[in-house]
């Protein structure tokens, strides 16, 4: 990790080099087996499970308050969490941030066991397909450059690079 100090400012470390991509037309993923519904109160102990195992994976972050994070999710306050079924639950993602044009797609999560079968590109794209149809002009995420799996299935779907964005972390005094 890069570090930099700013005069007078507690020194900082690159912690994460982010690439935002934008969406107006989705290219169909191969077909998979299950569909997309919104995540139910009775999913919550799952969804919480899968959010911390998200932020601890892909932001390498400890949640500060999983609990009050996930009910924000399963409540729909400003946010909607998608899931992918196929005999069970295997994939979820996120609907949020709105603008007056477009909407934030994330975060996007499979458990280790049910990658690599298109569960995580079939559910980005139906509910990237429904904000456009619902009026959106595009959707818009954010990728760890890190991570060349998410950069290949989002591009795959249609969502196009904009920006590259590098995320630092100050260290306490």
């Amino acid at each position: 990790m890069h570090e930099r100090t700013a005069r007078g400012a507690p020194p900082a470390r690159l912690s994460t080099s982010e690439r935002i991509f934008q969406l107006t037309a989705v290219r169909p993923p191969r077909p998979v087996q299950g569909h997309a519904r919104i995540a139910e109160p009775a999913d919550s102990a799952l969804v919480a499970h899968w959010l911390d195992a998200f932020m601890r994976e892909a932001l390498e972050d400890e949640p500060s308050d999983i609990d009050a994070m996930t009910d924000r999710w399963i409540r729909r306050r400003g946010r909607t969490l998608h899931l992918w079924e196929d005999g069970e639950v295997v994939s979820l993602a996120g609907v949020g941030s709105r603008t007056p044009n477009g909407v934030r797609i994330g975060p996007v999560y499979t458990p280790p066991e049910a990658r690599n079968r298109g569960y995580a590109s079939a559910l980005v794209a139906t509910i990237s397909q429904a904000e456009l149809d619902a009026g959106r002009q595009f959707c818009f995420l954010f990728t760890d450059l890190a991570n060349p799996t998410a950069n290949h299935i989002y591009q795959a779907i249609g969502y196009e690079p904009v920006r590259d964005v590098d995320m630092w972390k100050h260290d306490r005094p």
